[in-house]
């Protein structure tokens, strides 16, 4: 498997589940950032196949951040998560190219089924 993954989220306790889940299932963390101009940044410097990204963080959100690295890299693989299930922000986002879309509390198959779906 091997897929290098950018792990994006303000919470450092959400960042370690999400890290946990992908280690222990064979996916390479490359790096974490804690809000959406990191996420830009890191994206840029490490070009990870798969970018989780966090919706609600300061600095820049993760729909902003979504549309930034799309724009960088049109390609680019990205999975949303969010503690909000609303409808509209799960269309903005698929809509803005987002390949999945998780909810927490994370589940780890929901999180797995997510990544497989993303990079197939």
């Amino acid at each position: 498997m091997d897929e290098r993954v950018l792990i994006v989220d303000d919470a450092a306790f959400m960042r370690k589940m999400i890290k946990d889940i992908l280690v222990t299932n064979g996916y390479e963390v490359v790096g974490e950032a804690k809000d959406g101009n990191e996420a830009i940044d890191m994206f840029t410097e490490l070009n990870p196949d798969v970018v989780t990204l966090d919706i609600t963080m300061p600095e820049k959100d993760g729909l902003t951040a979504l549309k930034e690295i799309r724009s960088i890299d049109p390609s680019a693989t990205v999975v949303m998560c969010s503690a909000m299930g609303q409808q509209s922000i799960v269309i903005e986002a698929i809509q803005s190219g987002a390949k999945d879309f998780i909810v927490k509390p994370f589940q780890p198959e929901r999180v797995l089924e997510a990544m497989k779906k993303a990079v197939s």
